[in-house]
């Protein structure tokens, strides 16, 4: 039960700064480090973009996929890291996005990030599966 709720929230939380991504590209853009456009050939906005993409289908996945709910988690679990570089990058730069306007955030949400991929492994492992006890009877 725990673990559906935590697996909701970290849904409804990917999806929303997805869509966000979407409406407020140009606020990404700082996340953006340099050396990323020249490693992927894309530009800073189709950047934004696809994370954005990548975030929104992360989290439809999340609920929509329950037979590969595993897969989907790990796969969460790599994008925060595969963004980690992008959020060093923003507090190195001092540079805002929504949200995150001053030092004391964007440094926090460094060590934000290893909780989020532990959240993503967390809520996406296997339920356990009761122990059976041979000597116990049904009543």
């Amino acid at each position: 039960m725990i673990r559906a709720l935590a697996r909701w929230i970290l849904a409804l939380a990917l999806g929303a700064i997805g869509i966000v991504h979407f409406v407020s590209t140009r606020g990404f853009r700082v996340v953006v480090p340099d050396w990323a456009t020249k490693a992927t050939r894309l530009d800073k906005d189709a950047i934004v973009i696809a994370s954005g993409a990548a975030e929104v289908a992360l989290a439809v996945g999340l609920l929509a996929l329950p037979k590969e709910r595993r897969r989907i988690g790990v796969a969460t679990a790599a994008f925060f890291v595969a963004v980690l570089p992008g959020n060093v990058h923003q507090w190195r730069t001092h540079r805002s996005t929504p949200g995150l306007d001053t030092e004391a955030r964007r440094f926090g949400r460094l060590f934000f990030q290893p909780l989020l991929v532990l959240w993503a492994l967390w809520a996406t492992a296997p339920d356990p599966v009761p122990a059976v006890r041979p000597w116990r009877r049904s009543r």
